[in-house]
């Protein structure tokens, strides 16, 4: 390979090309980094809001570095540290009132492992106790943590993989991996040489390893396997300051780590899955830009750089020693590569870094080989990146429509006034905290949501006593208006048609249906997993040439009411509320239980429905049946809508405002037939024959 440096070089730009054109380029990297760094902000102010401060959420891993495709279908790592038992390494740094543990690294702890020894929370000294379900009293009489208290953190429907418990996605969703922590402040004792130390190729540098020595560590439950002490080890996880490493790596430096894992997952994995590991690839990729420095690192010397890495790791699984990039005594292939499999695995890279980057035409991962073969003969393919930021901002929608349903289901069983108190303090926390940075817009993106939700829940009160809407409900209301396309304005129509506003409510009707672009506007649902088809190509046009606020003018996400708004609901959807009976409740998943006391419908047909009763009331017969005939169309042809019984729901009553009894039931039968249990078809039948029997009698 390296004889031929002119083929080395065009194969090296053409494969460059192909990895831009999946997404691995500087704009979508920095993108993706930039919503994954929100995610994180909005799920720890949605925490803090909710008075858990006693722990923080990170995401780590390929999704948040960037470091994957989308033909890879990476995991989603979620890292929860808690914060009320801090890990200490001096005595001086114990913390009155906390269950502090202090972190034990001595030569009866496997390397890049500790124990932790439980301390009294009111004095810094070791706690006194005996051996338990979670405790261990060791022969120098230190009480000590097993790494089995995972299990009280255990969530529910989640599976327990070594440190991380893991939903296992449904079609069209990610794996998520839960991973529990506990923080360490300070730098870890086993990587404290590497503050020190400096590679051939000066890097990391001096101001990059200054600030990953501020980042501390985590300890995960996990001990080193095969080590007598396994039960009670804790592994030190040095993940923030390893995210500073890849977050400072130049673009060719990303590819090649991407080509590692995508060449891992086509020849490796297959056959040997978890022998090598993606960690490893990582930790090579380190090993190599320590030795070499970024001279070499250029996208028309990618093959070569690819090949040095390869290089290296197969002389890793030669001498089954990887050591960690900041604790080297922690030898990552440890126990991990059996003499059977040794040589196989070392064959197939063998094979791959002789190729001259032929091997890589055969990878079908993203199509890569395919991709890589059409730009030698100038073949022109589709690039990939409006796909990755249209994902990325479904993604955002969900994230934001999640939180705000946590909050919901936290306040399902408050009554209006008590809601109203909360919600004022959510508001009074956002406003009083000096948010910076993507704090800052994570705030932005979120807290108009609360203000209309205080908004309705206000106006619902109004409407019950006075059967009016005060000017401080709208406003508040109006502060939310531009959350998305239609959500928060069709509860505003709702609003103002409950209290016979019928202009008011046409007008804001009319100007949610000028801006719902049908070519690009996205219903977006959170309340449960269920199967989606791809968004619309304008949707990932639009998405890919801007950033996070693009999700205003390109979503529409569920209208919900909750309980102490049903004032501000028609009585046709206030039904939703009261879909379940007893039974149906004993079988309601884990996910349901966050959003079927509500009224939730998609805002497309909710639109629609609202101009048919509008149109209805203002006698403009042919406007009316457009509005139905659109309803129709849309439950019919819309694919996304997460809803849909609802909105047959809403049609039947349609129907039976029509005097059309027998397609109304047929509606309901349509939505019972979508969903079974826990639906409000059920009460529109029984009314409905009870009219129909009634009539007959």
């Amino acid at each position: 390979m390296y004889q031929v440096p002119n083929y080395t070089q065009t194969v090296s730009m053409k494969l460059s090309e192909v990895l831009a054109d999946i997404g691995v380029n500087e704009r979508i990297v920095m993108k993706t980094r930039r919503t994954w760094l929100l995610f994180e902000s909005i799920t720890n102010i949605n925490d803090q809001l909710l008075d858990e401060i006693d722990k923080l959420t990170f995401f780590f891993g390929s999704r948040s570095e960037c470091t994957t495709t989308i033909g890879m279908n990476s995991d989603i790592d979620q890292l929860i540290c808690y914060k009320e038992i801090p890990v200490i390494q001096d005595w001086s740094d114990w913390i009155p009132g906390l269950h502090n543990c202090l972190m034990i690294q001595d030569d009866s702890v496997s390397p890049g492992y500790c124990l932790l020894q439980c301390l009294r929370s009111d004095a810094p000294l070791p706690a006194d106790g005996e051996s338990d379900q979670f405790l261990f009293k060791d022969r120098h009489g230190r009480l000590l943590y097993k790494n089995s208290i995972v299990s009280i953190s255990k969530i529910d429907g989640l599976e327990v993989h070594g440190p991380a418990q893991t939903r296992i996605g449904q079609q069209g969703y990610s794996d998520i991996d839960h991973v529990f922590a506990l923080h360490c402040t300070t730098w870890p004792q086993q990587a404290r040489r590497w503050l020190d130390q400096q590679g051939e190729g000066q890097w990391p540098s001096a101001g990059m390893k200054q600030y990953c020595s501020r980042t501390g560590c985590f300890v995960v439950c996990i001990g080193c396997s095969g080590s007598e002490n396994e039960q009670l080890e804790w592994r030190i996880s040095t993940s923030l300051a390893e995210r500073c490493l890849i977050f400072n790596l130049n673009i060719t430096q990303i590819r090649c780590y991407v080509l590692m894992k995508i060449i891992l997952k086509t020849f490796i994995n297959p056959f040997y899955k978890d022998v090598i590991t993606s960690f490893m690839c990582k930790t090579v990729l380190f090993h190599c830009i320590s030795k070499t420095g970024s001279k070499i690192w250029r996208e028309n010397n990618l093959l070569s750089c690819l090949s040095l890495c390869l290089y290296l790791l197969y002389n890793n699984i030669i001498n089954e020693h990887c050591p960690h990039f900041i604790i080297p005594g922690n030898n990552l292939m440890r126990g991990k590569i059996s003499p059977a499999v040794k040589p196989y695995i070392l064959e197939i890279l063998n094979n791959i870094i002789f190729s001259e980057g032929v091997a890589l035409l055969g990878i079908k991962c993203d199509h890569l080989g395919s991709k890589l073969h059409d730009k030698f003969y100038n073949f022109c393919r589709i690039k990939t990146s409006d796909f990755i930021s249209g994902l990325l901002f479904v993604d955002m929608a969900l994230a934001i429509s999640g939180k705000l349903v946590l909050i919901y289901n936290h306040l399902k069983d408050s009554s209006p006034n008590k809601t109203v108190e909360i919600f004022k303090k959510y508001l009074s926390k956002t406003v009083n905290c000096k948010y910076e940075g993507l704090d800052k817009t994570a705030s932005h993106l979120t807290t108009p949501w609360y203000c209309t939700t205080l908004g309705s829940v206000l106006a619902s009160l109004n409407i019950y006593q006075h059967n009016t809407v005060s000017a401080d409900a709208l406003k508040l209301i109006s502060l939310g208006l531009n959350t998305d396309v239609a959500s928060n304005k069709l509860k505003l129509a709702s609003i103002l048609y409950c209290v016979q506003e019928i202009q008011k409510a046409d007008l804001v009707l009319s100007e949610i249906e000028r801006r719902y672009d049908l070519h690009i506007v996205e219903p977006v649902c959170c309340c449960y997993f269920y199967e989606k088809e791809l968004p619309r190509q304008g949707f990932f046009e639009l998405c890919d040439n801007h950033n996070e606020e693009v999700i205003r003018y390109t979503t529409a996400s569920c209208v919900t009411f909750l309980p102490c708004e049903i004032h501000c609901v028609p009585a046709e959807l206030r039904y939703e509320m009261f879909r379940s009976t007893q039974e149906d409740r004993m079988v309601r998943t884990r996910n349901d239980n966050d959003w079927m006391d509500f009224a939730v419908v998609d805002s497309l047909p909710y639109l629609y429905f609202l101009q048919y009763k509008i149109n209805n009331h203002l006698g403009r017969h042919d406007e009316k049946q457009a509005a139905l005939f659109k309803l129709i169309r849309t439950i019919k042809e819309e694919p996304n809508l997460g809803h849909r019984e609802t909105a047959l729901n809403i049609l039947g009553k349609c129907m039976e405002q029509e005097g059309r009894a027998g397609d109304a039931l047929q509606c309901y039968l349509m939505s019972l037939n979508l969903r079974g249990r826990n639906n409000a078809a059920k009460i529109h039948i029984a009314t409905l024959l009870s009219v129909f029997i009634n009539a007959r009698t």
